[in-house]
């Protein structure tokens, strides 16, 4: 066996190796989050209740998707006739936003603020959007963006708790209540319309394919017969497969998107495909130089998902993000956080569209 083919095993059954590790360290794991969370839930009050930072609660996954068992979420029919050329229509704000502190009686916000933090899934590893350095704080603009609706409910930026998700994990955990919302540069699809609500969108990325600098590959027709790597539970598979870009590529499917990156160097795949927000991440930390293909893809609207039991949350967020575009905050993040660390292109917020 080769060291391509050793790489691409190690992809599919790596998860195999820890799999007897983690029954035996489960029940132990889940009492220590528990314990931390007690912890700082106590600080926090002893301290008049300054908020909760619990950084990157762990998910306890897998590195390999082949063998990461993700709970079934049921398909139902979308709340509205979605349209797959703009599946982007979401719930207008009702009104106002409450005061911090204040939320209406018998809302999903009430909940969570009784509760005393926010729990938001996302990346760890998507530098501009959610991305921790070792031990320090998470920093990007979905990690900004959920401290915006923290704020917005408690008053408090960091009454937060981060909880790290593969692709994967993202819908079945917010739609089976493990997370109250999903900030993970997660686009709006009709076929995921099915499954949970989404807030408006807040970023606008598109598709494309990373190949190696040196790699004889010049546009996505080239990709035909070709290991192209992806995310498993992202749009990115669908999208690369279409008739219209490289119907006969090969797709090796990672949970990490480090592992498709550490294919790409090793040459065990010739190309990555993924969001071009989450490719000039992966291009900022290779050791290999690597080079972006210039043709593009479907466009990718990322939205919030939120359980489809909680329209009222739906709205409330909604009106955070409103209030983020009026204000010019969200341009301030966007460049800080995205265009100006990936070199990215600058873009104006994308108008929301609601439903009649």
């Amino acid at each position: 066996m080769d060291d391509r083919d050793a790489l691409l095993t190690r992809i599919y059954v790596r998860g195999d190796r820890l799999r007897f590790r983690r029954r035996a360290l489960g029940a132990v794991a889940a009492v220590v989050a528990g314990v931390c969370v007690l912890v700082a839930l106590f600080a926090s009050a002893a301290s008049g209740r300054r908020g909760v930072r619990v950084e990157f609660e762990p998910n306890h996954a897998p590195a390999s998707s082949s063998t990461t068992t993700v709970p079934e979420v049921p398909f139902r029919q979308p709340p509205w006739p979605c349209q797959a050329a703009d599946p982007t229509p979401s719930l207008r704000p009702a009104g106002s936003l409450p005061t911090p502190g204040a939320m209406p009686s018998g809302s999903f916000m009430q909940r969570i603020h009784a509760r005393g933090y926010l729990v938001v899934g996302v990346d760890q590893d998507a530098v501009g959007f959610a991305h921790r350095i070792a031990k320090g704080q998470p920093t990007g603009f979905d990690i900004d963006l959920a401290r915006e609706i923290a704020r917005a409910i408690f008053g408090n930026p960091d009454a937060i708790v981060f909880r790290s998700l593969t692709s994967a994990q993202r819908i079945p955990a917010v739609a089976n209540g493990e997370v109250d919302i999903v900030a993970d540069l997660l686009s709006i699809t009709c076929s995921r319309w099915q499954q949970v609500d989404f807030t408006t969108p807040y970023y606008l990325a598109h598709q494309g394919p990373l190949v190696r600098a040196d790699s004889p590959i010049r546009s996505i027709l080239d990709l035909g017969d070709k290991r192209v790597c992806a995310i498993a539970g992202s749009a990115s598979i669908a999208d690369v497969t279409s008739p219209a870009a490289a119907p006969n590529a090969h797709i090796v499917t990672a949970a990490q998107r480090s592992d498709c990156l550490l294919a790409l160097q090793q040459g065990a795949v010739d190309a990555i495909t993924n969001d071009d927000t989450i490719l000039a991440g992966l291009q900022s930390g290779s050791s290999v130089p690597t080079r972006l293909l210039p043709a593009r893809l479907e466009p990718e609207p990322y939205g919030m998902a939120i359980a489809r039991s909680h329209s009222d949350f739906v709205r409330f967020v909604n009106a955070v993000l409103e209030r983020l575009r009026a204000t010019g905050q969200w341009s301030r993040l966007v460049n800080q956080d995205v265009v100006d660390p990936l070199h990215l292109p600058p873009q104006a917020p994308t108008p929301p569209e609601y439903r009649p």
